[in-house]
Parts: C-alpha cells; structure tokens; sequence
C-alpha cells in the first residue's frame, strides 16, 4: 500500500502533532451520538467538547487495543507500506521533510503519486 497524506491528514506524519490527534465535532458528518442520532453541529463548537470527545475517543482505541499512531505507521512500513507526503499541503503549512516522520519515504506532487500508484492491478482509493 501506498499512502499519500494530504492537508489536514499532515498531522498524522508530523512528529510534533501524530500522537496528538484530535477528533473534529464541527462539520463531521460520520459523528454520532450514542443512539445513533447526528451530533449537534452547534454542541461542538462549545468549550471543551472537542478535547472530551477526543478524550473518549482515544480511551475507546485504548479500549480496542489500537496502537499509536507512530507505532500504527511502523507497522504499515514493516509489511512493505509506503507514506508519502503532498507538496503543496507541506507548502502551504510550511512544512519541511525533518518536520515528518522519519519514515515518510518522500514528499510528492499529487501527479507525483498518481504516477508511482499507477499500474495495471491497482487502484486508488480515497478517504
């Protein structure tokens, strides 16, 4: 797998901010409240909800035995995974290669990957 990390998916790589992830609750269609019910856009800009739904959030990966997200990395490049980082995001958030992780096989314009990705039995997949 090659995985190519974009804008705000930078801070995944980013040494200073990957084991730092917090979970959006404004403009997140996929959040829900127990139940099933949408989360209130409105609940989410209030103080403080953002870090107590990360909190719970990573408690729950805790819960479910789901590594950190540098320990999550390693494991996709022990199996022969490759990350990538996107120019014009590192551009724009003056990012620099030392600011990543140290695996981060290269920085690469989206055609960039296009063509590294390419191939008669793949396909690209986005999320």
């Amino acid at each position: 797998a090659k995985l190519f990390f974009t804008f705000f998916g930078l801070d995944a790589i980013t040494k200073k901010r990957m084991n730092k992830l917090h979970t959006a609750t404004v403009g997140n269609p996929a959040m829900r409240m127990p139940g099933g019910l949408p989360f209130p856009t409105l609940l989410g800009s209030l103080p403080g909800v953002e870090a107590g739904v990360s909190t719970m959030m990573k408690n729950q990966m805790e819960k479910l035995d789901i590594p950190p997200v540098d320990e999550f990395l390693e494991m996709i490049t022990a199996g022969g995974g490759e990350v990538y980082a996107c120019k014009l995001a590192m551009d724009m958030f003056k990012l620099k290669k030392e600011d990543l992780w140290e695996d981060v096989s290269a920085i690469l314009t989206v055609g960039e990957f296009y063509e590294k990705s390419g191939g008669k039995n793949s396909q690209i997949i986005f999320t």
